[in-house]
């Protein structure tokens, strides 16, 4: 038989033989297979696996040539066969495949061991005995298992009968401690029944000694003589105060013209003890006896001088409180340590701690606020401000801190109104002082400049009949008069507008600090009015006037075009304006009615300047126009275009040319500095467009000869080369319609017809080609009509 089926039916070979009769036992779940023991420094051997027998034969003979003789070490010859079958083969782990791999290893013939050769039949023999030690051993095993399942049940019968006895037992004790509880509350309901008995006797008992002993000390001051102890000790001063306390209530009941000397001596005596209390909590505070002062103040709280406890108390905690110079810090610090102390002195701490905060405010932070703020109120508005803003900032701060302390139920508005005590002489008219020193400020800030640049400020709108000439002469080109000199002088200053916007910022923060929230948004729309009054127009408006003023005629020569500069300076500070706008007016009025005023009022000043700027803008691009025209007419000669000596003709442009573009590139490069974002291509494009005029009708004044022609071309070309940096499309088509118009002062009168019909000319109107032929010197010849028309 082959190796592979043998070791097969090993594999599958059932448990063992049943007897004759024998019903199958049934199998029990078990806990997982035992594993055997292995040496761990020995080599793992090859797994035999079910069908892999030729593989294992085939390795132990490879194993046999490599001269590996005999089995690992692991598995000494002398070990025998039958030790398979001791318990010591299942302990954990236990692997099936490693364990049939060691008895084939053990058995005689079942590998290359001594040379000796495989043998099957005595491997498969070796199997079949194994196998049935196996059974033996599980049957062993299972008799084992069975009779230790019946001691098991036996045991659990066992211990479920102690288990119902436990319970009979406790139920019975259960029971008996119902019976008990039962008793002992009703042994407690007679002994609550007996004391409210006793009570109801032992209380009316007590009051009539306690009256009993109140007459007696009546007495004693009836007599006019105290001789109890309880008087006469003074370490019983806690006694007697409880006894005068009572003495001195039922006196007020008695009448006044038959006891009126015994309640004057229990008064008496009443003061005396209430200032011998006082003078103990006093002593007590200034010793740091918490423990006395809590036990004086337990005992004048019954008394009328409980409040001049607290009063002293008070005045005694800010002794030497107060010697630095920031008296809002030392005022936190105060009420800081007396929070953690007057928790254990007094039954009302709370109310102890606002008593302590309110004097605070009404004595110490009232005189010191006045002091600051009357010294510079008439004479210093400036520093008025600053110090009323500072010192209502530090209040408001130091109520922050209080708030953490137990000041009672609404601690909010009582802080509240502390503050409005010290500051609502200062408040009523704070927004009047704010106005009026933003205006002096504003002004002085102006004036100051103005001076600098030794400019005496125009009237401007006055009415008068140089001003109608001004605004007429703004508004056209008509010359109604000189313009202004200024000297190249934007009288706008950055420095000056950033002034006016700190004093404005700082105005709006004293606002939002010191305004009612009611009067919030009305206030900051007065603060927000100077400063569109101040920046806006008495320095915007202004400059722009003054600009629009000094900007020449368009017929003047030589001209210096300097309003582009106040475009840019004008646009800068404009930024600078809107973003305080929102940043420090927007939030607050952005909840209120006044949102809608001021964001109006913004649009109108927006819309003014607008007018002004392009009305500048308009007048100085014709100023440039009028500049370019001064150039070629002075620099443009009429032989540039027709040339006596036709041959002879060496420039590649005019010099008129070269003086205009290199004049054009300099304003353009002045635009984009001077303007910024979709501005810059407007006015360039409208610059360009005014060039573009100013070039087509100047080429109309002269007639051309070939090479003039050619010339014209020439200039052309250079003028679409200086159009190119506008980046403008619209600029630039012109000027290359223009180049393609000038062609036809050149072409050969056959082509005429061809040139006009391109794609540069198709669409234009045919009076201005022949605007541009009739320029030609052959344009009367005979020919040249003929092929026109």
């Amino acid at each position: 038989m082959p190796p592979v089926p043998m070791v097969a039916v090993v594999a599958v070979m059932p448990p063992g033989p049943m007897a004759a009769g024998e019903e199958p036992r049934p199998r029990r779940d078990r806990p997982a297979q035992p594993h055997f023991r292995r040496a761990e420094a020995a080599p793992r051997p090859p797994l035999l696996l079910p069908g892999r027998g030729t593989q294992w034969a085939a390795a132990a003979g490879r194993r046999r040539r490599r001269g590996a003789e005999g089995p690992p070490p692991s598995f000494p010859p002398s070990l025998p066969a039958a030790m398979a079958t001791t318990a010591e083969l299942f302990e954990e782990p236990f692997v099936a495949d490693e364990y049939i791999e060691r008895l084939a290893w053990r058995t005689p013939g079942g590998g290359s061991r001594g040379g000796e050769a495989f043998d099957p039949k005595r491997l498969l023999e070796e199997f079949v005995n194994h196998i049935q030690e196996l059974q033996v051993m599980d049957e062993r095993i299972q008799r084992k298992v069975e009779k230790l399942e019946q001691q098991c049940q036996k045991e659990a019968k066992e211990f479920a009968k102690k288990v119902q006895e436990l319970q009979k037992s406790n139920q019975v004790a259960f029971q008996h401690f119902q019976e008990l509880d039962e008793h002992i509350s009703y042994v407690a309901t007679k002994v609550c029944h007996l004391g409210d008995q006793l009570e109801g006797v032992n209380t009316p008992r007590q009051r009539a000694v306690e009256a009993q002993k109140l007459m007696k000390y009546f007495n004693e001051f009836l007599d006019g003589e105290l001789k109890s102890d309880v008087f006469t000790n003074s370490e019983k001063i806690k006694e007697a105060a409880d006894i005068i306390q009572k003495l001195h209530l039922i006196a007020q009941e008695l009448p006044f013209d038959r006891f009126s000397e015994v309640k004057s001596k229990i008064a008496s005596k009443y003061h005396d003890l209430e200032c011998q209390l006082i003078q103990e909590f006093t002593s007590a505070q200034r010793r740091g006896e918490i423990s006395r002062m809590r036990e004086v103040a337990a005992v004048l709280l019954h008394f009328k001088g409980y409040s001049h406890c607290v009063d002293v108390y008070i005045k005694q905690c800010q002794e030497g409180a107060f010697l630095r110079n920031d008296v809002f810090e030392d005022a936190a610090i105060l009420c800081q340590r007396v929070n953690k102390q007057v928790g254990e002195i007094f039954s009302n701490p709370e109310t102890v701690l606002a008593k302590l905060i309110q004097n605070i405010f009404e004595v110490k932070l009232q005189s010191y606020v006045k002091d600051q703020l009357e010294e510079h109120r008439k004479s210093d508005a400036e520093q008025y401000l600053k110090n009323l803003y500072d010192l209502y900032t530090r209040t408001t701060n130091l109520s922050s801190k209080l708030m953490e302390f137990n000041l009672g139920t609404d601690k909010q508005t009582f802080l509240s109104k502390l503050i409005k005590a010290i500051f609502i002489s200062y408040l009523e008219n704070y927004i009047e002082v704010e106005i009026g020193y933003l205006k002096s400020r504003s002004a002085m800030i102006l004036q100051r400049y103005y001076d600098s640049k030794n400019h005496q400020k125009r009237s401007i709108g006055t009415g008068g009949i140089q001003d109608l000439k001004e605004r007429l002469r703004q508004r056209t080109n008509l010359p109604l008069g000189p313009s202004i000199d200024t000297h190249g002088e934007t009288f706008l200053s950055q420095e000056v507008v950033v002034n006016l916007l700190q004093e404005t910022k700082q105005a709006f923060e004293r606002c939002h600090r010191l305004s009612d929230p009611s009067d919030l948004p009305k206030n900051a729309f007065r603060i927000f009015s100077m400063l569109v009054e101040f920046l806006c127009t008495e320095h915007i408006d202004y400059a722009l006037e003054t600009g629009l003023a000094g900007i020449p005629s368009s017929d003047s020569k030589n001209a210096n075009l300097y309003f582009l500069d106040v475009v840019h300076q004008a646009n800068t500070i404009f930024h600078l304006f809107d973003k305080q706008f929102n940043d420090h007016l927007m939030p607050l009025i952005s909840s209120s009615p006044k949102l809608s005023e001021c964001l109006q009022k913004k649009k109108d000043i927006i819309e003014q300047m607008e007018v002004k700027l392009d009305m500048g803008i308009d007048r100085t691009l014709n100023c440039m126009i009028g500049q370019m025209k001064h150039i070629l007419a002075a620099e443009q000669k009429k032989t540039d275009f027709k040339p006596e000596d036709e041959n002879n003709v060496l420039i590649q442009y005019t010099n008129a040319c070269v003086k205009v573009c290199g004049y054009v590139r300099k304003q353009v490069e002045k635009i984009r500095n001077s303007m910024d974002g979709k501005n810059v291509d407007t006015v360039l494009m409208e610059f360009g467009v005014r060039f573009h005029r100013l070039i087509y009708e100047h080429l109309q004044q002269y007639s051309y000869s070939c090479m003039g022609g050619m010339l014209a071309i020439c200039d052309v070309a250079e003028y679409r080369k200086c159009a190119k940096d506008f980046k403008i499309a619209l600029v630039l088509q012109l000027f290359d319609t223009l180049h393609a118009l000038c062609n036809l002062l050149v072409v050969a009168p056959d082509n005429l017809k061809q040139v006009c019909s391109g794609e540069q000319l198709a669409n234009l109107d045919k009076n201005i080609l022949h605007s541009f032929v009739q320029l030609r010197v052959d344009y009367r010849s005979a020919r040249l009509a003929r092929h026109f028309s």
